[in-house]
């Protein structure tokens, strides 16, 4: 039987994945320990099992926790270099323009949401799955619009501030209300009120 070219959904479930709710703390325990590379993997698995039959849990083989280990160090390094990417973009931005990285994170995330849903359709996810989904677009939703408030609010101010500038302006010149509405319309491009 010829081989699969491309993997088709998430396929089968590890050994980790299938342990029960109670080993959760033990699974993160570990991916902490992976990620902080201060201890070797096999004293990290030793002491995983360790954990795992405190619990009254069967112990992980050492294959699968090194599948693990791998698939966690892979995620470590994707996070790291959205890390380094974000790190630069920021730098570079200038004020006022972290609203529209917000807006572009936001729109990503949306995507990709989209992306898994079309790749995979609704039964490749568990209900958690979705629901961490749902989640992940909610609160890049609540980013956008607090963004898009603070952008509003920003905006509000300098508008009155302009106006207060040229009020004043225009009171030492002695320029004419049309002239001083004038100069406001061009500045904050308002339309004449």
């Amino acid at each position: 039987m010829a081989a699969e070219s491309k993997r088709q959904g998430r396929g089968r479930l590890s050994s980790i994945e299938l342990l029960p709710k109670e080993a959760d703390e033990v699974v993160v325990w570990a991916a902490h320990e992976l990620r902080e590379r201060e201890r070797t993997q096999l004293d990290i698995w030793q002491e995983f099992n360790a954990r795992l039959a405190d619990l009254g849990i069967a112990s992980i083989s050492k294959s699968a926790f090194n599948r693990h280990s791998v698939k966690m160090a892979e995620v470590a390094r994707r996070v790291e270099t959205t890390r380094e990417i974000t790190a630069v973009l920021t730098e570079r931005l200038q004020p006022g323009q972290e609203d529209d990285l917000t807006i572009m994170v936001a729109e990503l995330i949306k995507t990709l949401v989209f992306e898994l849903l079309n790749s995979q359709g609704e039964a490749g996810f568990s209900p958690k799955q979705a629901m961490e989904m749902a989640s992940a677009i909610k609160q890049a939703a609540a980013a956008q619009a607090l963004s898009s408030t603070r952008r509003q609010k920003l905006e509000a101010e300098l508008a009155d501030r302009v106006e207060d500038a040229v009020d004043q302006v225009a009171q030492v010149k002695g320029m004419s209300k049309d002239t001083t509405d004038a100069i406001k319309r061009s500045i904050l491009k308002k339309d004449a009120a």
